[in-house]
C-alpha cells in the first residue's frame, strides 16, 4: 500500500477477500489513509477498531430500502457491518470482527456502500 490515499472507484471495484487466522489488523495510519478513499461521512471510531457513519433519510420506506441494499452488498462479499437502524436513520459500523480490528475488507464495503447514495 502506498502513502496515497485510494479512491472511491478502486476501493468499490475490489472484492472481499478471507481474514482469519494470523492477519494483522491495519495499523492507524493505514486505516486513515484508506479513509481518504471514502465519502468524508465515514470516520475512525473513538476505539480505532472500526469505520462507522451516520445516513438520515426522510422515512421509514427509504431506510429499509437502504439497509436492503446494504444487505445485498454484505452478503456478497460476505462481510456483514454492525447497524443501528430506526425510523430515519441508519448507523453504519464496520470493523472485522475474526481478527478484532480492521481490514481493508471494512473500506471496501463502505466504499461499495458509497455508491447507493
Amino acid at each position: 500500500m502506498t502513502g496515497a490515499p485510494e479512491s472511491p472507484d478502486s476501493l468499490a471495484l475490489k472484492r472481499c477477500t478471507p481474514c482469519e487466522g494470523g492477519t494483522k489488523p491495519l495499523d492507524k495510519v493505514a486505516a486513515e489513509s484508506l479513509l481518504g478513499g471514502l465519502d468524508a461521512r465515514w470516520r475512525l471510531a473513538d476505539d480505532g477498531l472500526a469505520i462507522e457513519t451516520d445516513f438520515r433519510f426522510r422515512d421509514f420506506y427509504r431506510t429499509m430500502s437502504f439497509v436492503n441494499a446494504m444487505a445485498h452488498i454484505a452478503n456478497a462479499e460476505d462481510h456483514h457491518p454492525d447497524l443501528r437502524i430506526g425510523y430515519n436513520y441508519c448507523h453504519v459500523r464496520y470493523t472485522t470482527h475474526a481478527i478484532h480490528g480492521l481490514s481493508e475488507n471494512d473500506f471496501i464495503c463502505a466504499a461499495k456502500i458509497d455508491r447507493l447514495r
